[in-house]
């Protein structure tokens, strides 16, 4: 039904920055509440980056201040903008969609119904 695509991940030094960008087919993305995920071999998927219908966001602590999501419906795209890169944000980044109907900010995994194929991100000290 919903695919989703990501680029813009890369080899970079800590302190660098990379944009990721995430689109979307079809016509009511708009309405849609997507999400960035990271994962890293062995560990579960988490969130690190959400944002709303109506563009509320919302970040994990180790991200906020570093990190930022938006979007722009006009291109079916969402984007994550992340800066003062650690090696720590090393990572497969995910962009996901919320399933219609979760109410709230929510950071779980089970919320998400179509996901992307991911885009690695490594940071180099």
């Amino acid at each position: 039904q919903l695919q989703l695509v990501e680029s813009g991940g890369g080899l970079v030094q800590a302190g660098d920055s990379l944009r990721l960008s995430c689109v979307a087919s079809g016509r009511t993305f708009r309405s849609y509440d997507m999400g960035w995920f990271r994962q890293t071999p062995g560990k579960q998927r988490v969130l690190v980056a959400g944002i709303t219908s109506d563009s509320t966001r919302y970040y994990v602590d180790s991200v906020r201040g570093r990190f930022t999501i938006s979007r722009d419906n006009a291109k079916n795209t969402v984007y994550l903008q992340m800066n003062s890169l650690k090696p720590e944000d090393t990572a497969v980044y995910y962009c996901a969609r919320k399933r219609p109907g979760v109410i709230g900010l929510t950071f779980s995994e089970i919320d998400y119904d179509y996901w992307g194929q991911g885009t690695q991100v490594t940071v180099s000290s």
